[in-house]
């Protein structure tokens, strides 16, 4: 194979699993239509994301529910159209479907499926299912408030 297109077809995978890094850090809090969000409580929350099998954990002071309608928000205006949102007890399914322009000029398009089962107001997981240009991958966040958020 030509050197410069083995370069190339790199270069492509590396920027498809960054954007989709990306693209599921966004999706993770927040495709969710405002009136169907979860009440979840202000706080110290800690984060645990695993993404193709490496593990991220983060700790924030944060109130999920304006996180996800601030996120809803951005998504949408960046080209991302979310489905209603279906409720059955204390679980939410969605789907976004997004479009982006990357910096080649090439368009990269991406579907996701989610399902957050909130355990209680301090307490949720969302497992997401993405394929974006063809390629899918899965990602698992778990959020637990851990407390008040230092004064």
């Amino acid at each position: 194979m030509d050197p410069r297109r083995e370069s190339y077809l790199r270069y492509k995978r590396m920027i498809v699993a960054t954007v989709t890094a990306i693209l599921l850090s966004t999706l993770a809090s927040g495709p969710v239509l405002a009136d169907d969000l979860p009440a979840l409580r202000q706080g110290l929350w800690n984060f645990q994301r695993t993404v193709a099998g490496k593990k991220i954990e983060t700790t924030e002071c944060t109130s999920p529910t304006e996180d996800m309608k601030k996120m809803n928000a951005t998504l949408e205006k960046s080209g991302c159209r979310m489905s209603p949102v279906k409720k059955a007890g204390n679980v939410f399914t969605y789907t976004a479907d997004c479009s982006m322009k990357m910096p080649t000029g090439a368009t990269m398009s991406s579907r996701s499926a989610s399902v957050m089962t909130v355990a209680s107001e301090s307490s949720y997981r969302i497992e997401i299912d993405v394929v974006t240009d063809g390629q899918a991958s899965k990602e698992l966040l778990v959020a637990q408030r851990v407390g008040d958020c230092p004064k």
